[in-house]
């Protein structure tokens, strides 16, 4: 049972962005949630770049200085994934030495055609190699086929507690640890991460909650722990859908170019959170209650002037 959010501790919160580009506002005000969640229960506040995957040169540095810019601070060193590949490697020798982990030749359409049909939870791998016998495994290296290798997941659900949403159930499948190419998978170095890392509390936005089960059970199979989670609401355009990059003035640099500071974004940012006359971190965080957040999505007009629906 995750611990009382309002209870100080040891342990470490963190925020871990892709470096594929800047931070748009919703990517932002997250960031300042899980800052204000860690420091205002006395954790340590840990900055993690995800770069095993689509990375722009120079997108690690700028969103780092954007961070820095609306007031934010961490604990150094910032960490990067790609630094850290014998502690994935580890992680799936100890699954396999444990017979938890299988070979999946399976492309991306079959995958797609096979997760349509009417069996298994909705999205979830079928285990179309789940069994297959050595003589097909080897057919199948024989055609040049690359193996993703996969987690031999001995239950359908699993349940997790959110300090804003409560217990929370979803599936669990046999969930990709290392990609055919090689690169360990997100499910796997996010939990392998954390837990190397000591942090016990993990807040990002609510469209990743049906992936926590799959990781939380996972942890528990590395024999980790599974940290507090807190799933904030997204950030949405004004047609209801998420916000991106796309939408317009939508990032720190944007809104500098138009004439704000980076004082006026973090008020705007503050304001969608129920804080409307707090300006700087520091200040939003001798208010800050969790119990109090917005349960909704914030609603944005980036066309217009940027404020709170």
């Amino acid at each position: 049972m995750p611990a009382d959010p309002l209870t100080a501790t040891t342990g470490y919160g963190r925020f871990a962005p892709s470096p594929s580009g800047d931070l748009h506002l919703g990517n932002l005000r997250t960031a300042l949630l899980a800052w204000l969640f860690a420091r205002s229960t006395g954790r340590g506040f840990l900055m993690r770049v995800e770069d095993l995957d689509r990375v722009r040169p120079g997108a690690a540095e700028r969103q780092l200085e954007d961070l820095a810019a609306l007031g934010l601070d961490w604990d150094p060193p910032v960490e990067w994934q790609s630094r850290r590949l014998p502690l994935y490697r580890h992680a799936i020798e100890e699954l396999t030495a444990a017979g938890l982990t299988y070979e999946c030749f399976c492309t991306r359409k079959e995958i797609q055609q096979a997760v349509t049909a009417p069996h298994g939870p909705l999205g979830s791998y079928p285990g179309t190699c789940r069994d297959l016998t050595e003589q097909e495994r080897d057919q199948r290296r024989a055609a040049g086929r690359p193996a993703a290798l996969r987690l031999r997941a001995d239950r359908g659900e699993f349940t997790v507690t959110d300090v804003l949403l409560g217990e929370y159930r979803g599936p669990v499948d046999d969930l990709v640890l290392r990609r055919g190419d090689g690169t360990p998978a997100y499910n796997l170095a996010v939990v392998v991460d954390d837990a190397e890392a000591g942090i016990d509390q993990v807040v990002r936005g609510d469209d990743l909650l049906p992936s926590t089960p799959r990781q939380a059970y996972l942890a528990t199979l590395l024999h980790l722990p599974v940290p507090q989670y807190a799933h904030v609401p997204l950030v949405l355009n004004s047609t209801g859908a998420r916000l991106a990059k796309r939408d317009g003035a939508v990032t720190l640099r944007d809104r500098i170019a138009l004439g704000e500071t980076p004082r006026s974004v973090l008020k705007l940012l503050a304001a969608s959170l129920g804080y409307g006359d707090a300006d700087t971190p520091g200040a939003l965080l001798e208010q800050f209650r969790p119990e109090n957040l917005p349960r909704e999505p914030w609603s944005l007009d980036p066309n217009g002037l940027l404020q709170p629906s």
